[in-house]
């Protein structure tokens, strides 16, 4: 059974300065870290505060290029944690034919903002990133940093904030 996501919102881990995105399961107060590239990040951003950008980014002519195909993202799905790396998939119908695509989930989460459809984590994922807090800490570290992702606030969230 997959969970239902949406972007808490972005901020930066306070150890390594790596941009984090806080996904919130829908219907409980389960937040869960994914951390990205700054390029990642900054797809994202630009998609949730709906910048103008004077050509189109990569995200953007992905889009474009299923739109002109004749194919709809129906849905993501962040699929698997192995060693500390998460795989995702986009779900796509072009015309009666279903696709399912590997992604990396930054760029699958940058194409669902664009694409206006539901981010969905596995429950195993969501079970194993809960337990076991994946990026730079380990350990207590983990703990501490589990705590601050869950205590998040709109204020620490910033102007990236869901």
């Amino acid at each position: 059974m997959d969970v239902e996501v949406r972007i808490r919102g972005l901020t930066l881990d306070p150890a390594t300065s790596m941009p984090i995105i806080v996904l919130k399961d829908v219907a409980s107060e389960t937040v869960m870290p994914i951390w990205v590239g700054i390029f990642e990040a900054n797809a994202i951003a630009i998609e949730i505060e709906k910048v103008a950008v004077p050509r189109p980014m990569t995200h953007d002519l992905a889009r474009n290029l299923m739109r002109h195909l004749n194919a709809r993202l129906e849905r993501i799905v962040i699929s698997e944690l192995n060693d500390d790396t998460f795989f995702a998939t986009l779900w796509l119908w072009q015309g009666d034919e279903p696709l399912v695509i590997d992604a990396r989930p930054s760029d699958a989460i940058a194409l669902a903002l664009r694409a206006d459809c539901p981010i969905y984590v596995t429950e195993e994922v969501m079970q194993a990133a809960k337990l076991n807090t994946t990026g730079p800490a380990e350990g207590q570290a983990a703990e501490q940093l589990r705590g601050w992702l869950e205590g998040l606030n709109d204020e620490d969230l910033g102007r990236y904030k869901m």
